[in-house]
């Protein structure tokens, strides 16, 4: 057997040890990702599934790998196979293996109702963009604070600054107006958050942190750059 086998099956063993989860529980294709994923503490939270932290951690570690991102090691994952009316937002301090956010996110008005089923590029469209954004800066707007983003992907999100697609606060995004309108409101394309948390995940993630927006769109998944090495990525920041 070889040191890299004995590695592999001394990890695969840990995280085992570690999960508390049987064998047929963890994902056969035991890497960097996998590990770090069954020992990040979710506490009595939902863990964001497997498949889409996997896709969300490969683009992370391509945009850190190219200097795109800052050193405070957050990554914002937002699952849109989810209902509008789950909490389908995490954000994850993959230094400290924590979870610091898991809450409830809109989606654009004409990407669905309950569910968000389509999206675009293009400017008044009312519609959410997937894929990988990179944070900005905080601003005050209309909103509150609010948090600039910049889409990293051509041809998916990469006119988000020209459609002032931000991450920001409002009085839709709450278990309240579930319980009133039998759905979670929706934005005119930005994934906004409860009022009661939006300053503090403004905050937290401002200044080049990773946030990916996911859902099984045949469309975006032609175009990613970040499942394909050859493709391009747009971002261009400093």
């Amino acid at each position: 057997m070889t040191t890299f086998a004995r590695i592999l099956l001394a990890s695969f063993a840990f995280l085992i040890a570690l999960s508390g989860k049987s064998s047929a529980e963890i994902p056969r294709a035991v890497g960097f990702d996998a590990i770090l994923y069954w020992t990040i503490d979710f506490g009595d939270h939902e863990k964001p599934p497997y498949d889409v932290f996997h896709r969300a951690m490969a683009g992370y570690m391509q945009l850190r790998s190219s200097n795109k991102l800052s050193e405070k090691e957050l990554l914002t994952i937002i699952d849109f196979r989810k209902s509008g009316n789950e909490k389908r937002l995490w954000v994850v301090d993959l230094k400290n293996k924590k979870l610091l956010y898991h809450t409830l996110v809109a989606h654009g008005r004409n990407s669905g109702e309950l569910y968000a089923r389509r999206f675009s590029n293009t400017p008044d469209s009312y519609q959410s963009s997937l894929g990988f954004y990179v944070t900005g800066t905080p601003y005050a707007g209309k909103h509150g604070l609010s948090l600039r983003l910049t889409g990293v992907e051509a041809g998916v999100n990469d006119k988000a600054e020209a459609r002032a697609i931000v991450l920001h606060g409002a009085d839709y995004v709450s278990e309240r107006f579930i319980k009133k309108t039998g759905r979670l409101g929706r934005s005119h394309g930005c994934p906004a958050v409860p009022l009661d948390v939006h300053r503090e995940i403004a905050s937290l993630l401002a200044g080049k942190t990773c946030l990916f927006i996911y859902y099984p769109d045949p469309d975006y998944l032609s175009r990613t750059g970040f499942d394909h090495p050859d493709k391009k990525f747009a971002y261009q920041g400093k």
